[in-house]
């Protein structure tokens, strides 16, 4: 049997964090949640919501079908300006607004 839908989820989460080159306390910060509440999330402690996951597939730019439907189809789903390049820092939504996207 393959994975829920809740680990669908985590996975999906866990895999943009990675091909975003982001930590948790990134995408807290973006969502308005304590790193905590992230990680609770992602442990299986406490469910991703689905006002949590559109969220979290608006911070990431993808549509939230492409986060439900798991981790391969999220992290292609992830824009290009978005993805991790090693030796360079990535760049949150709020960091490329706030500095006009440069």
């Amino acid at each position: 049997m393959g994975m829920s839908l809740e680990e669908r989820v985590r996975s999906a989460v866990a895999a943009l964090l990675h091909a975003a080159g982001e930590s948790q306390t990134d995408l807290a910060a973006d969502l308005g949640v304590s790193q905590a509440q992230v990680s609770r999330r992602q442990s299986g402690l406490a469910s991703w919501s689905l006002a949590d996951c559109d969220a979290v597939a608006a911070h990431y730019g993808i549509d939230v079908l492409d986060l439900l439907a798991g981790p391969t189809r999220a992290a292609e789903a992830l824009p290009a300006e978005r993805r991790r390049v090693p030796g360079r820092r990535a760049v949150t939504a709020g960091a490329a607004s706030a500095d006009g996207g440069v």
